[in-house]
């Protein structure tokens, strides 16, 4: 017998004893099994020896199976009959055709899953690219001051928001923690602990001696993951020379780290004015007296002494913008503020702060205008805390809470540690209903009178009156009458419980006027913006109006009224409608 022959009746003889039909039936059971337990698993959070445990079952049982059927001769007529191709072969054969055509298709098609992954990791790419180009974000430690006296600080202090300043003017390079690396000034300097809470890759610390009109200045850039340092120079000047120490080190920093200045022909990272000393001195000091504009003490007087010398600072040195700028969002002479800012921008377009102007025209009613003033100074600083401060809070003041939001993300990334920051993007959070997300904000705050009234009206918010209650009495002193507070205190205890007068309730201000929401008393909210609009017809502060809980108040045809009186109808028709507001007609409009 040839071995063509025996290897025909060995094939028919399997045939005979139905192993194709017992092969085929296996073969789809088993893969009906597998997906069971691969779809099955994860919804009973099985471990995953289980699956493997099942396939090595299947695996072992197929020529189990296969014995099985060639000593039993699973047909009818036993073993002498020949199976005929019936229905059931044609059904097994198809359903291992549709076998095939799965497992093939799962093994070559990327599953939904990872197609689903794939996307998510492309947009996950391109919004890191975009956002962390050229992956580098550094931040200016507080230069140390070496002069040896305490009196000396605020040039050492000058010498870093310079350096920052000038550092923030090249476009790839993202400096982070302007304001809230401050928080660091007296802390001993673990760099990596640093690193992780201003997301910062790289820092710079220095130092500043300063005798007479001598000036040793060293600055350092290290790597915040392991402390190496990149980069480091002395400077040994006279004062007449800090101008172009601040700009050598804005460019050697720039340099080690290999990323491009993206100045024009003739263009400096520092303003490059001959300025005496002494005119210097006092503009770093009144400087000084910005920055803690949001600090504890008489900020009044200081303001009027910081005043008096950028006054004359710009008379001694009338070309130095930068003083211009900063006498310009100081003074609180409207015209004065209005002629400073104007000749800042004159002398240095790109470097002056339009803040003054801005605040100008938002003085007057020009929202529209006073929003583009934002934007141009936001197109040449987006990274400016102060801006983005301003702007958020301006968006949020129209009723354009999202967009708010939005930017105050970006800031409390930038400035992690500006008391005022977080408290207004507290602020925010609470009129765009998270007040739960909130109220940690808030509570990690030191005590004041502000931030106590909006803390209790974030728990009054989530229902947690008595703590609304205990937060509102241990406000103390501010302008705030105490027997209001101790009566807004007393109601908001026994909330929601309606007072039986609404009319001799106390006349609380816009930050207490939530109150009378949780007593029966919506009508009474409007009752200060009013007062206020009548005395300052474009400085009333409606943004505690947009609150979920103030739903009530803007339904009313009283608050249409104030909104219209108040010039938001037409800002909004030019620039976007705000989140709980639409146009009906031509001429009025619906508030939720």
């Amino acid at each position: 017998m040839s071995v063509r022959s025996v290897v025909a009746n060995f094939f028919a003889e399997l045939k005979r004893r139905n192993l194709y039909r017992v092969g085929a039936l296996y073969a789809v059971v088993a893969w009906v099994l597998l997906q069971l337990t691969a779809n099955v698993a994860p919804i009973l959070d099985l471990p995953p020896w289980i699956a493997r445990t099942v396939l090595l079952l299947l695996v072992i049982g197929f020529p189990v199976a296969l014995i099985f059927a060639w000593v039993h001769q699973l047909s009818p007529e036993g073993g002498t009959a020949r199976a005929a191709t019936g229905k059931l072969d044609w059904a097994l054969i198809g359903a291992l055709a549709v076998v095939i055509v799965l497992v093939s298709y799962e093994q070559l098609a990327p599953s939904q899953a990872t197609r689903t992954a794939q996307q998510q990791a492309s947009v996950e790419v391109q919004r890191v690219a975009s956002a962390t180009l050229p992956g580098i974000s550094i931040a200016v430690l507080p230069f140390e001051n070496l002069s040896g006296d305490a009196g000396q600080e605020f040039f050492s202090d000058g010498m870093t928001e310079e350096v920052t300043a000038a550092l923030a003017k090249i476009p790839d390079l993202l400096v982070v923690a302007r304001t809230s690396a401050f928080q660091f000034k007296t802390e001993n300097r673990d760099i990596q602990s640093i690193g992780q809470q201003l997301h910062a890759s790289h820092f710079i610390e220095g130092s500043v001696r300063k005798e007479g009109n001598r000036l040793r200045i060293t600055a350092q850039l290290i790597q915040a993951t392991n402390g190496v340092h990149v980069w480091t120079e002395s400077y040994d000047r006279e004062l007449t020379g800090v101008f172009a120490i601040q700009e050598d080190i804005a460019k050697a920093i720039a340099a080690a780290l290999r990323v491009p200045l993206g100045l024009a022909p003739g263009e400096h990272l520092v303003a490059n004015s001959m300025i005496a000393p002494e005119s210097y001195e006092q503009y770093l000091r009144a400087r000084t007296i910005w920055r803690s504009r949001n600090q504890a003490g008489n900020v009044g007087d200081r303001f009027v002494g910081a005043i008096a010398m950028l006054e004359q600072v710009v008379a001694r040195d009338p070309g130095y913008a930068p003083a211009w700028a900063l006498l310009g969002r100081m003074s609180n002479d409207r015209d004065k503020s209005d002629m400073a800012t104007r000749e800042a921008l004159r002398l240095d377009p790109r470097n002056a702060t339009y803040s003054a102007m801005v605040g100008i025209q938002a003085a007057q009613g020009n929202r529209a205008v006073s929003e583009d003033l934002r934007k141009q100074a936001l197109a040449q600083d987006p990274n400016d805390p102060d801006n983005l401060d301003n702007f958020s809070n301006q968006l949020a003041l129209a009723g354009r809470l999202k967009e708010a939001l939005s930017i105050r993300e970006k800031l409390r990334t930038l400035e992690p540690f500006v008391p005022v920051y977080n408290y207004i993007t507290a602020s925010i959070m609470v009129i765009g209903g998270q007040s739960k997300a909130a109220i940690p904000i808030l509570e990690a705050l030191p005590a004041a009178t502000a931030r106590n009234t909006v803390l209790a009206h974030a728990y009054a918010a989530e229902g947690r009156y008595g703590d609304a209650a205990d937060t509102l009495l241990a406000i103390n002193g501010g302008a705030r009458d105490r027997a209001s507070v101790e009566e807004a205190a007393r109601l908001i205890r026994n909330a929601p419980t309606k007072v039986k007068a609404p009319e001799s309730l106390p006349a609380w201000d816009q930050e207490l006027s939530f109150v009378y929401l949780y007593v029966g008393a919506p009508d009474r909210v409007l009752d200060y913006q009013e007062r206020l609009a009548a005395q300052y017809p474009v400085a009333s502060q409606i943004r505690y109006l947009w609150s979920p809980d103030y739903a009530p108040v803007r339904k009313t045809e009283r608050f249409k009224t104030f909104v219209r009186k108040m010039g938001l109808l037409d800002y909004w028709r030019a620039r976007g409608w705000p989140d709980h507001c639409h146009p009906t007609t031509a001429d009025d409009f619906v508030c939720e």
